[in-house]
């Protein structure tokens, strides 16, 4: 899917399909290939699927952090002359998305999280690995999937490419650090955009209650479980992710 990249300005995205739009957000290390699954379900069931490549190895170092990526999205949005988005957020996708939903409401008419970061502290806050272990790394990476052997050495690779490159390293701290910093919590009531919460119930990395304060504090939010699914859901198990999602869609007549 990568090699269908759209550059225009300071703007690169992937763009499948027709109609109504579906925007994503990407996680940390999280690739667009990541959502692979859920490009080739949607299109065909009239929807535009548009997946915006974050910069997070670009920005200055005291401007990476979750509010200038909401800008970012913002930005993007009006680039592309869209609103009545449906926002579809992974991990800090998740947390950019919620963000961008609370600050900018007109623009998103339902909003999709996915082990998303933005009320669990320990979600974005671990210690990052020794540079150059790539053992650690190794683990650090099947610790996301209920099945390791997600985890394939394209991945592994590439976060160990990240925790080895100084300039993405300390941003990839600088932005987990304003994760930590920017909970939401106290935000999610006043936010009453309709939101599907979608999680695996073996998320190691924003546990099966980060779900449940989501649902609890969301006022229009209803939440799916996946069992035997790790921290990326539409990775991990994208036909049942899919099935859920577009289920959810059809209900709430956002199509």
């Amino acid at each position: 899917m990568t090699n269908q990249l759209k550059q225009e300005g300071k703007f690169s995205y992937i763009e499948l399909g027709e109609g109504t739009p579906i925007v994503i957000l990407h996680g940390l290390m999280g690739g667009l290939s990541n959502f692979d699954g859920v490009g080739n379900f949607f299109p065909p069931k009239g929807y535009k699927v548009i997946i915006p490549e974050l910069p997070i190895y670009e920005m200055p170092i005291l401007k990476t952090n979750v509010k200038t990526f909401a800008k970012y999205v913002k930005a993007f949005l009006d680039h592309k002359q869209l609103k009545d988005v449906i926002l579809l957020g992974n991990s800090l996708g998740g947390h950019i998305g919620l963000l961008c939903t609370k600050l900018y409401p007109e623009y998103v008419k339902a909003l999709v999280i996915t082990g998303s970061s933005g009320l669990y502290e320990s979600a974005m806050g671990e210690s990052y690995p020794k540079r150059g272990d790539r053992d650690y790394i190794q683990k650090k990476a099947e610790n996301v999937f209920y099945d390791p052997k997600i985890a394939t050495k394209e991945i592994v690779d590439e976060v160990y490419e990240t925790v080895n490159d100084r300039n993405k390293l300390i941003r990839t701290l600088a932005i987990a650090k304003s994760a930590i910093r920017h909970n939401m919590g106290k935000d999610l009531p006043l936010m009453n955009t309709p939101t599907c919460i979608i999680w695996g119930r073996n998320d190691n990395v924003t546990p099966p209650e980060v779900a449940d304060e989501f649902q609890e504090k969301l006022p229009d939010s209803d939440l799916f479980w996946i069992d035997k699914c790790g921290h990326a859901a539409m990775m991990e198990h994208p036909d049942q992710f899919n099935d859920i999602l577009y289920a959810w869609l059809q209900e709430r007549k956002f199509n």
